[in-house]
């Protein structure tokens, strides 16, 4: 889809939320270190959690122990490295490895041949690596062949292009997986889903949740499957805020409807 910057609905009723990080909750930064999630959006997104009987994960490309610092001191179920490693809403983790001796040896040869390209970045992850080069985005061909080489030497590595990074992870690991894992269990099970995120590594997701009758959202410019767009990370926020809001709006209006009718039974 092109360049649509038609803004998402604000929805009510029976949704789940999934919200991916790196340049949709929070701005991309020369390094992942320094980004922060402000603490009114964090409210926000406890908030709408609460609301929704917990059904909000993060779904990103990070660790789930960097989400946790980045939520805290908020607690939501997460999905991380894409998906290879997932916490569930009653904090059962659900983790897809590669063998040790193959992890070692994709270790040895990316940090080698990293430090052959300065300005480059290998981020280590446990099943997956990431290979950064946004502070040397002349080194992209050599980043892409080097990543190419090895997930065709061995089939049980794929590749995730992303902005000026490439990942090699475990096949069949993807965001979409992970929203489809999310909404077969409570409680995101039976609510349509809605997504947020910027990056080639959403699109899986957005497929998903299109195919789920959801609502995909893609943060700033590009072709994608979502069939929504805002145009930036601040958008996003107010977004949510106003969400969140209307939700409480809701409540309290039910809330006080029912007082009045209990009120008129006893009268």
């Amino acid at each position: 889809m092109a360049d649509l910057l038609t803004a998402p609905p604000v929805p009510t009723g029976n949704y789940a939320y999934f919200f991916d990080l790196d340049g949709t909750l929070a701005g991309i930064k020369p390094h992942p270190d320094d980004v922060v999630i402000p603490d009114a959006v964090l409210e926000n997104l406890h908030q709408l959690s609460l609301m929704n009987a917990g059904a909000l994960a993060l779904i990103s490309g990070r660790s789930m122990a960097e989400l946790d610092v980045l939520a805290s001191p908020y607690h939501f179920p997460l999905a991380g490295v894409h998906g290879a490693e997932r916490r569930d809403i009653h904090d059962q983790l659900h983790i897809v490895s590669l063998p040790d001796a193959l992890i070692s040896a994709l270790h040895a040869h990316l940090s080698s041949a990293l430090d052959a390209l300065p300005g480059t970045e290998l981020e280590a992850k446990g099943m997956a690596f990431a290979l950064h080069y946004r502070q040397a985005p002349h080194h992209e061909a050599a980043i892409v062949a080097l990543a190419r080489s090895l997930a065709d030497a061995h089939p049980e590595l794929a590749l995730q292009p992303g902005k000026c990074v490439v990942e090699i992870k475990p096949e069949g690991i993807n965001k979409g997986a992970a929203i489809g894992a999310f909404m077969a269990e409570e409680p995101f099970k039976g609510r349509t889903p809605v997504f947020f995120g910027d990056d080639l590594t959403d699109e899986a997701g957005f497929r998903v949740v299109n195919q789920a009758g959801g609502i995909a959202v893609k943060i700033g410019p590009g072709d994608t499957a979502a069939k929504w767009r805002l145009g930036s990370v601040a958008g996003v926020w107010q977004w949510i805020d106003n969400v969140a809001n209307q939700q409480q709006q809701q409540i309290a209006q039910h809330n006080g409807r029912n007082h009045y009718g209990s009120l008129s039974r006893r009268l």
